[in-house]
């Protein structure tokens, strides 16, 4: 190493006037093994730079070349990574972290400590050395640190050990010196003379010191006494210190008999603590006062002060049954005895409370039918509030036997439930009696004061009636009782409005008293037997069963002997108790369903408008309620009711039968459909099931336009034409009027069906009053259309001038009149009274009239030019007798 650091000096350093204090041979860490040197040198000129180079083996020959040169004071830190164990390792900090590996720590060593020093000297200790050992961190003399700067830079040039051994002189030297140079001027110019003084006065001084030292001799042997008199005053401190000592250690040893007897106190306190603690433990959380106990076993379950103190008792007798007992309690034999106390207090509480609640149970249930009798006559339900209001207060009372007995708390939930129902079941049949025998009564008033009948046996004959649609006249239309048209009289009409309405307003009012009902005793349920806080329970009663009956799903409940599977939730153990207490409800309601539609099948109409709106304010509140499920279960019943009455009255519109003898007119299930849809639209006004309606609509209007063809093609007595055009007018004048949005395209095509059946009706009926002139032009025309010239049509011999005159002669204005008057009296005999249409289709064949009229005179203009023949009568004179014999008639 000491080669390389020569050739280096000499090679590299010296051209650059620097000199080389430190060199360390390294490699990179981590990478594969090139060496290079880092070396640190400072330069020879002041000021003094120092400086860290890289210098490298040249690839090519076997000389050094600089690769990198860092100043001094660019570096951050040194870091020697392990100050205790010997690690070549360490980084030095410049603009980015150079990681090395010495070839040897004692070159690792050497180069810090070498950089630790130039950093003292020239950089004020700028730089950081982290994991350095102390002993490589040496401080250079407080000397060094005060001298100038510029004598420090002077040191720069020797080598490392000049460094190491130059002190500077201190202040005091200085005069020193000054001061002995001003005592002899020569000294500068003869040194050799001054050196020669100074040795004299060297050999003065050392002869001086030694007889200074022989006479002090005297006073060596004074010190000597003194230190023996020392040295035996210290043997008697010894002494009496290893008395002492002994005195200590007997002390000692009482001291420590006095801490193990501490010791076994502070044990003691602290057993005798713990033993305290459970005791008050045990004493705080299983003792029940004599006030509860009292109460449990005497406590008055009637009053409410008494109920109030039973409650207290329970609660506090459940909190001390279930404390949770620390291991080893339940080995003492008074925890025993408590525990033993406690389930005998919780049988005996229990035992009573089932048997007062029984009591309870059983005295309202046979004291509520005293006032069914004054409930009934007023269509009402009795409220249960007040027995609900005073079994209220044991639902504290009863959540504690769920907790502890539940058997009892399932005996009472089936005991409650058998009276309740008992108890409903009359109130709810007496309820309906009434309601039923409203029903029929309006009827029987209706049917004794007009006489009406029915063949199917209903008491009103608006819906009876369409078993018997026929085609009749006027007279024999009214006198048929039972038929659709009986709702054109004013008195029948009134009655029918009068008896529905009070249908409506009666089964209105037996859904509006069930519907509190039902509410009321499923929210008591809820709040008495506890029933809303817990996911799964195990039922009390019995399970529902469902089945199918014509596509309706209904329950039943099974007997309280069969198994009981577990519930979900006890929302379906609350509807289990409400079908049992409430079974015969939907049994009821579809009956007075039944009666309704017996009594009228357009009471389905009532029905299903009230019923869907009572099912929809159910299911807001609670979509799983039992109310919510039993009045969808009858809505689907009510519903198949409406359908039934809807294709009934279609099956009744294909059976219709005309009359041979009698003019058709406006069939009778055209004005049914009428009164069907004003009656519908008043009910579903603000209906929430209209879609039911529009779907019913377009099936009836439907059949009412195929059947009204049909009617039309069996016709003997009435044209066809005259058929549709009266009965599409109807419809159409209908349609407007209630402006039905989901029949808008049936009115478009009523419309265009009357405007069609209109024109063909008015062409065929104008061909017959001048029927030869209508013969002889439709011969011209085919003459035209074979291919002759319109010009050259006068000289064929049937269509000459001579026999169009002869035509136009038999057909003059008095004779066209007299054939207007008889087509005038047919169309009358064809029309029927009710629609008015005799003006419209008479101001219609006028229009045609004139219509073929200037068609023959363009003919006649086209094929006979210049002739001169005309008709015998004019426009004008048309005009005249269309107006006469409309004023006439």
């Amino acid at each position: 190493m000491t080669a390389i650091k020569h050739a280096l000096q000499r090679d590299i350093f010296t051209p650059n006037d620097e000199r080389l204090l430190s060199i360390v041979n390294v490699c990179k860490a981590g990478k594969k093994k090139k060496n290079c040197f880092l070396c640190a040198t400072v330069t020879t000129e002041r000021p003094v730079q120092v400086k860290v180079v890289k210098v490298k083996k040249s690839d090519k020959g076997d000389f050094y070349k600089r690769q990198i040169t860092w100043e001094l004071r660019d570096l951050g830190e040194v870091d020697a990574k392990d100050p205790s164990k010997e690690n070549p390792e360490f980084d030095l900090h410049f603009e980015k972290v150079y990681r090395w590996v010495a070839s040897s720590v004692a070159e690792k060593n050497s180069f810090i400590s070498c950089i630790w020093k130039l950093n003292q000297r020239y950089l004020r200790k700028k730089v950081e050395f982290v994991n350095v050992s102390p002993q490589l961190l040496e401080e250079l003399p407080k000397a060094e640190e005060s001298a100038p700067r510029g004598e420090a830079q002077s040191v720069a040039g020797g080598d490392e050990d000049a460094l190491d051994d130059y002190q500077e002189l201190n202040a005091r030297e200085e005069q020193d010196i000054e001061g002995m140079m001003e005592v002899c001027e020569y000294a500068i110019s003869n040194a050799e003379g001054f050196a020669e003084k100074l040795s004299r006065e060297l050999q003065v001084l050392d002869g001086a010191n030694i007889q200074s030292i022989m006479a002090s001799e005297k006073q060596v042997n004074i010190l000597m006494q003194l230190l023996d008199q020392a040295l035996s005053e210290v043997d008697n401190i010894e002494d009496k210190l290893s008395s002492y000592e002994e005195m200590l250690q007997s002390v000692k040893e009482q001291m420590d008999q006095i801490s193990q007897s501490n010791r076994l106190i502070q044990i003691s306190n602290t057993n005798n603590g713990k033993l305290l603690d459970e005791i008050q433990f045990l004493v705080n959380y299983m003792d029940l006062s004599k006030g509860h106990i009292r109460a449990l076993q005497e406590g008055d379950l009637s009053s409410p002060k008494g109920i109030e103190a039973c409650i207290n008792a329970s609660e506090a007798l459940l909190q001390c049954m279930n404390v949770s007992l620390r291991p080893g309690h339940d080995q003492l034999l008074a925890v025993k005895q408590q525990q033993h106390l406690f389930s005998d207090l919780r049988d005996t509480f229990a035992r009573r409370l089932t048997n007062h609640l029984n009591n309870v149970f059983v005295h309202q249930g046979h004291d509520q039918s005293s006032t069914l009798s004054q409930h009934t006559v007023d269509l009402s339900l009795p409220k249960h509030s007040p027995l609900h209001r005073d079994l209220l207060r044991y639902a504290k009372l009863m959540e504690w036997l769920k907790n502890t007995q539940r058997e009892k708390y399932e005996g009472l939930s089936m005991t409650y439930v058998e009276y309740m129902t008992r108890l409903y079941e009359r109130e709810i049949k007496d309820f309906f009696e009434v309601a039923k025998i409203k029903m029929a009564g309006t009827s029987k008033e209706a049917k004794g004061k007009f006489g009406l009948h029915g063949s199917s046996g209903k008491l009103t004959g608006s819906t009876s009636s369409l078993n018997k649609l026929a085609v009749q006249g006027s007279n024999s239309r009214r006198s048929q009782s039972s038929s659709l048209l009986d709702m054109g009289n004013m008195s029948a009409s009134d009655l029918d409005v009068a008896d529905r309405t009070k249908f409506d307003k009666i089964f209105e009012q037996v859904l509006s008293e069930l519907e509190p009902l039902c509410l009321a005793e499923q929210d008591f349920i809820s709040k008495f037997f506890k029933l809303q806080q817990h996911a799964t329970v195990q039922p009390p009663l019995a399970q529902p069963e469902t089945e199918e009956t014509d596509g309706a799903i209904t329950s039943k409940v099974t007997p309280q002997s069969e198994p009981r599977p577990s519930l979900s939730s006890e929302k379906d153990l609350v509807r289990m108790m409400m079908n049992k207490i409430f079974q015969s409800i939907e049994t009821e309601l579809n009956s007075l369903i039944a009666l309704g539609d017996k009594i009228d099948s357009f009471h389905s109409l009532y029905m299903l408008v009230k019923m869907s709106h009572h099912v929809w304010t159910a299911e807001n509140v609670d979509p799983a309620s039992y109310l919510s499920t039993t009045l969808g279960n009858v809505l689907v019943t009510v519903k198949r009711n409406f359908d039934k009455c809807i294709s009934g009255q279609i099956k009744q519109m294909e059976d219709v039968k005309i009359s041979k003898k009698s003019k058709v007119g406006i069939l009778t299930f055209v004005t049914g459909f009428e009164e069907f849809a004003e009656l519908a639209e008043t009910i579903f006004r603000n209906a929430e099931r209209r879609g039911d309606l529009d779907k019913a609509y377009v099936k009836l209007i439907r059949a009412v336009f195929m059947n009204v063809e049909k009617v039309a093609n069996e016709s003997q007595k009435t044209p066809r034409d005259v058929v549709m055009m009266e009965n599409f007018h109807h419809i159409f004048s209908t349609l407007s009027r209630l402006k039905i949005s989901c029949l808008e395209a049936e009115r478009r095509e009523a419309k265009h069906k009357y405007t069609e059946h209109l024109q063909s009706y008015v062409i065929n009926s104008l061909g017959q009053p001048l029927e030869k002139l209508n013969h002889f032009f439709e011969g011209v025309e085919a003459r035209v259309a074979q291919g002759v010239r319109e010009e050259e049509v006068s000289y064929q011999l049937a269509f000459n001038k001579q026999e169009l005159r002869k035509v136009i002669k038999e057909y003059p204005g008095k004779e066209v009149k007299k054939g207007l008057d008889n087509l005038y009296k047919k169309v009358d005999k064809h029309l029927c009274e009710e629609e008015s249409l005799l003006q419209v289709v008479w101001h219609s064949m006028q229009d045609e009239f004139i219509r073929q009229y200037k068609h023959f005179e363009d003919l006649i203009g086209r094929c006979y030019p210049g002739s001169g023949i005309t008709m015998e009568f004019t426009i004008q004179d048309m005009l005249e007798y269309f107006s006469s014999i409309a004023q006439s008639h």
